[in-house]
C-alpha cells in the first residue's frame, strides 16, 4: 500500500511539473551559450570548489588589472591641498553622490562602513586604499 501511494505521488509530482513547464534555467539557452556560462564560471571559480565567493572575486579583480596602489593615492591627494593624508567625508560624499558615475546613497554608505576614519570623522585614503589594492584582513 505503501509502495502504491509513493508511485501515486510521484505521477502527480511530474503532472504537475509537466503542467508548469520546465524549471530547467538551462533549458532556455543554446548549448553554445551554456558553455560558455560554464568557461566564465570556471575562470571567476579560482579555487574550483564549485562556490564563487569573496576570495575568488577578489583574486579574479586582481588577474584583472586592479590600479597600483600610488596611482589611486595620487587621484586622493587631489582631494587632500593640505598633504595631511585625510579626505572630508561630507564633501567627499557629496562628490560620489553628484559627479561623473555617480554612486547612489547606498553604495555612498555601503563604502563608508568598510573605509577607516580618522578621529575627526575624515577619510584616512592612505588606508583605503591598502585595503582596496590588498583587501581587508578582517573580512576574511
Amino acid at each position: 500500500m505503501a509502495s502504491r501511494k509513493a508511485g501515486t505521488r510521484g505521477k502527480a509530482a511530474a503532472t504537475k511539473q509537466a503542467q508548469r513547464g520546465s524549471s530547467n534555467v538551462f533549458s532556455m539557452f543554446e548549448q553554445a551559450q551554456i558553455q560558455e556560462f560554464k568557461e566564465a564560471f570556471s575562470c571567476i571559480d579560482q579555487n574550483r570548489d564549485g562556490i564563487i565567493c569573496k576570495s575568488d572575486l577578489r583574486e579574479t579583480y586582481s588577474q584583472l588589472g586592479t590600479d597600483p596602489e600610488e596611482a589611486i593615492l595620487s587621484a586622493f591627494r587631489m582631494f587632500d591641498p593640505s598633504g595631511k593624508g585625510v579626505v572630508n567625508k561630507d564633501e567627499f560624499k557629496q562628490l560620489l553622490l553628484t559627479q561623473a558615475d555617480k554612486f547612489s546613497l547606498a553604495e555612498v554608505e555601503q563604502m563608508f562602513a568598510l573605509t577607516p576614519m580618522d578621529l575627526a570623522g575624515d577619510i584616512d585614503y592612505k588606508s583605503l586604499c591598502y585595503i582596496i589594492t590588498h583587501g581587508d584582513e578582517k573580512e576574511e
